[in-house]
């Protein structure tokens, strides 16, 4: 690695001073015991290469107060990290007192302000980040974390701290010079909400937006900015920023964003992922419980940090959580993730860690097919994606241990906070948790949550009501956060009335089993909840009959039948009350709590069924947008109010089922659950290919066996056995082949007893299709006869066709090219009449196959090419980027080199843009032509 590297050389020694104090030697981490020797070897390494007088080190180990045994003691404490540093040369004495030589860069410090004198000499924005980023993977935290306290090394501390901001500013300002604007714009959004008067920070943001085309959020982010600083600090912006805003506004050519150099490096397909949910602004107190983690992170960058935060419902642990991790994630560059595992979920829909994991890999680009089935390689794949990589997890609402385990990095560098009711003892014992436990709020730090959320100004003279307020709602944040947002929301009501009808509501009503019994919480949500107007009330109550754990206004529209405009006035007035929240835009959630307690209030009201028809409906529309050769169901009309959501394409289409896919698990779970069969086995169905094609399979078994269910109690055994080879499908897909089979033998059996002969047809084609999978390809052309006999006897001739295709496709893996040929050939004429765009475009690429290998180049070349003419009218980018990798194939076994350079560039350009992983196949062909012949 050279002088380039953000770590030493492998068996080099270096002292790490940018974090907590540890030495490095041969790739081994060593942590120094005690305060005092911490801190004297810090001074020695903050003094490279000179020598630091004895009475400069006591003065600064020991804070300018020295005991009388000082000097003796400093002699000591130079021996033992002799020792520790494995030499007695390590530190030498200098008639100037004592100098740290181990040669090479000493410290880490000393490796960072190299690299950032590089990176601000460097002769190329490209170069410079190379530099740049290399220095800031050395802070692993707080510079000095662990002496910080002592003042002389705290100021250090500052300083070092002021230097990371520094290299994280030139940084920005290179990556804007190499045209990364849009990249960088949530970046620094997050950093001016740390930083709010930064100006020069601003600036770039500023440039950023505009850049990306956004030029009026880029002036409206100044206006707000220049509000800001006349209201706090009483100044205008300074000359920058003001002559940034008129060249915005007369769009000035020189804050273009520049071309693309060919020293820019390509940017990452994937970027690291920011899923940290969105902090608290006002959040207050909890200042013990912040220095706990701050310090339990700092003291185990050795190994994988992990830490558990645990106490009652309601008592702020995800607040807590998400605010610590926003502080924290600038340690963490390789990414924040986060997961709510919704382990004490009222309707019992808990996380699945193989459905975590999978979102996991996916936030790293990892692609489905690349995805084992089975959670244990899983989990060791996650470990592998993870490894020398800094990332910080969330995972929040934990239920027990076995639930967080496979969520575990196991490389040092990575962080994992979790949060549960639960303490979570077995972390604890087995992987060394350091427990964090969150009690009520002193009356202090609940005082403290109210002026910060309602105004010092609205609580001056009110101490009694205050109290009041504070007791009555039992020091619990999120009462507190519920009489707040009273207060914010009714700024003519004191805080003495509030005060009166939070204590006129007291007693209306029982606790709530999930808190404890002392805290009668529930009156708490009674008093908010009586004082929202009627509509609101209604639609609060009526929220109670969703499953989770989000919602689309969309949704709440068809759940309460009122106008979208006149629903959307009602979910504010909810937020406003802080009774909802809107963890993402146009989705909207309720705290568990809060869930439970407005499902209570609307037992009365039928409102689930009306859910049940919102989205049975738009799942209906969306899955025929997805694949529009799939027979539509015969459903009955939607309710009177019920709004189906509006999807006009198969963009739209996808993107709803991923928003939905957690609410349509839960949807299918309560159908069954309340003997709503009809909606079970629809649901599964419309919901099935969307998790085929995004490797959902965890989730389609659970809804394809609840289908089962539903269907044997209906007695339709025609969706019975459509369940079946749903069912089998997911199992195959998850190597789980036997289970497959056995379900493809019930599909067959209940299809032959319907006399059905599509129905049968359609199950042997899938276990044409099983056997393939399995290699076992003689078995495959058995099944792919069998299945076109009976599609042509169901009088079914697109599947008739498809079905020809699959048998020449088995002929063709079996090597047996004579036979594919004919078979594929008159398949593709019947696609043709009938219109089969998908399959043509397939089809058109098997007889490419089966030419290439039959030695007509020509031929094949000519198929291939209509294929992609195809696939590009499908605007199917990965099949046209396979297509072009078998062209370029059989270009080079033409003898035509150049075409096949052509074709596997254009192969490659769409791998890349897809972040597939054939391209590093096709990326050493490519290599491969282009060396030189020997």
């Amino acid at each position: 690695m050279g002088g380039e590297g953000g770590v030493p050389h492998t068996g080099a020694m270096q002292v790490r001073l940018l974090g907590p104090v540890e030495v490095v030697s041969g790739g081994l981490v060593t942590a120094v015991p005690g305060l005092r020797r911490r801190a004297l070897l810090a001074v020695l390494g903050l003094h490279p290469g000179r020598a630091v007088s004895s009475d400069q080190l006591i003065d600064a180990v020991w804070d300018d107060r020295p005991p009388a045994t000082a000097t003796n003691t400093l002699q000591r404490n130079i021996s033992y990290l002799r020792e520790l540093l494995g030499s007695k040369d390590a530190i030498v004495a200098k008639p100037a007192g004592y100098l740290l030589d181990i040669g090479g860069e000493a410290t880490d410090v000393e490796q960072a302000e190299r690299l950032i004198s590089q990176g601000r000499q460097a002769s190329s924005p490209h170069e410079a980040v190379r530099h740049l980023r290399a220095a800031l993977a050395l802070w692993r935290g707080r510079a000095l974390a662990d002496v910080a306290e002592l003042r002389w090394l705290g100021e250090q501390a500052r300083r070092l701290s002021h230097t990371e901001f520094e290299a994280i500013r030139a940084l920005i300002d290179c990556r804007l010079a190499l045209g990364e604007h849009a990249l960088l714009v949530p970046e620094l959004q997050q950093l001016v909400t740390a930083r709010p008067f930064d100006e020069d920070l601003h600036r770039q943001l500023m440039l950023a937006l505009y850049r990306a085309g956004q030029q009026a959020e880029s002036l409206a982010h100044y206006q707000r900015l220049k509000r800001t600083l006349a209201d706090e600090l009483g100044i205008d912006p300074g000359q920058a920023l003001r002559d940034l805003e008129a060249a915005i506004l007369r769009q000035d050519s020189a804050l273009d964003a520049p071309g693309s150099p060919v020293t820019v490096a390509p940017v990452p397909a994937v970027r690291a992922p920011a899923q940290l949910p969105l902090a608290t602004a006002a959040f207050a107190a909890r200042a013990k419980e912040i220095a706990r983690l701050d310090a339990v992170m700092a003291e185990h960058s050795e190994n994988v940090c992990l830490a558990v935060v645990s106490g009652t419902a309601g008592v702020g642990k995800t607040t807590l959580a998400v605010h610590w991790a926003h502080r924290a994630r600038q340690s963490f560059p390789d990414g924040q993730l986060y997961a709510d595992l919704r382990g004490f979920d009222r309707g019992g829909s808990v996380a699945d860690p193989a459905a975590v994991l999978r979102a996991f890999l996916d936030a790293f680009g990892v692609p489905v097919e690349k995805i084992p089935a089975d959670i244990d390689a899983q989990a060791a794949l996650y470990r592998s994606v993870l490894a020398g990589k800094r990332v910080l997890v969330v995972l929040d609402n934990a239920r027990d241990a076995e639930q967080v385990r496979p969520l575990l990095p196991g490389t040092p560098g990575c962080a994992v906070l979790v949060t549960s009711r639960y303490q979570l003892t077995a972390l604890v014992t087995v992987e060394g948790a350091h427990p964090v436990m969150l009690e009520l709020l002193t009356d202090d730090e609940a005082r403290e949550v109210l002026v910060r959320r309602i105004g010092k100004d609205r609580v001056a003279g009110q101490e009694a009501a205050v109290q009041e307020i504070i007791t009555r709602c039992a020091r619990l944040p999120l009462a507190l956060a519920l009489a707040a947002a009273s207060c914010v929301t009714r700024p003519d009501l004191p805080v003495g009335g509030v005060a009166e009808e939070l204590r006129q509501s007291l007693g209306a009503l029982e606790a709530l089993q999930s808190v404890d019994s002392g805290t009668d919480i529930r009156s708490v949500f009674s008093w908010s909840y009586h004082a929202l107007s009627p509509d609101a009330a209604r639609v609060f109550r009526l929220l109670g009959a969703h499953p989770g754990p989000e919602f689309s206004a969309e949704a709440a529209a068809s759940l309460t039948g009122m106008a979208p405009a006149d629903l959307r006035a009602k979910l504010a007035e909810l937020a406003r009350a802080n009774l909802l929240t809107q963890p993402k835009p146009g989705r909207y959630s309720l705290h568990d709590l809060l869930w439970t307690y407005a499902a209570d209030l609307g037992r009365a009201e039928e409102g689930f069924p009306r859910l049940l028809d919102h989205y049975l409906h738009t799942a209906l529309s969306a899955a025929l947008l997805l694949n529009s050769h799939r027979e539509p169901l015969a459903v009955p009309a939607p309710m009177p109010g019920i709004a189906p959501e509006r999807l006009s394409t198969r963009e739209q289409a996808a993107s709803w089922f991923t928003a939905e896919r957690a609410v349509l698990l839960g949807m299918v779970k309560r159908a069954a659950q309340q003997g709503f069969d009809d909606y079970v086995w629809r649901l599964a169905w419309a919901a099935q290919d969307h998790l085929d094609r995004c490797g959902h399979w965890g989730d389609q078994v659970l809804n394809q066996q609840a289908a089962i269910q539903s269907t044997k109690q209906l007695g339709d055994r025609a969706a019975q056995a459509h369940a079946h080879c749903s069912l089998s499908t997911a199992y195959a897909r998850m190597a789980r082949y036997a289970q497959a089979q056995s379900h493809l033998g019930h599909a067959l059996d209940l299809y032959a007893s319907l006399g059905d002969c599509g129905g049968q047809a359609k199950a042997e084609y899938q276990m044409g299709w099983l056997s393939n999978r399995q290699g076992e390809h003689a078995q495959a052309v058995g099944h792919a006869r069998q299945a076109l006999r009976l599609y042509r006897l169901a009088g079914q001739p697109m599947m008739a066709a498809r079905t020809l295709n699959s048998l020449g496709w088995g002929y063709a893996l079996s090597g047996d090219f004579a036979r594919a040929r004919p078979r594929c050939e008159l398949a593709l004429a019947q696609m043709r009449e009938l219109g089969d765009l998908t399959f043509q475009a397939g089809t058109s690429d098997s007889l490419g196959y089966i030419y290439h290998h039959l030695g007509d180049f020509d031929l094949a070349i000519a198929y291939y090419q209509r294929a992609l003419e195809l696939f590009r009218e499908l605007d199917d980018r990965y099949y046209e980027a396979d297509t072009l990798k078998h062209l370029g194939d059989t270009h080079h076994a033409a003898g035509d080199d150049s075409a096949a350079g052509a074709a596997w560039a254009q192969a490659l350009e769409l791998l890349d843009l897809l972040g597939h992983p054939d391209a590093a196949q096709v990326r050493a062909k490519l290599t491969s032509s282009a060396a030189p012949s020997p």
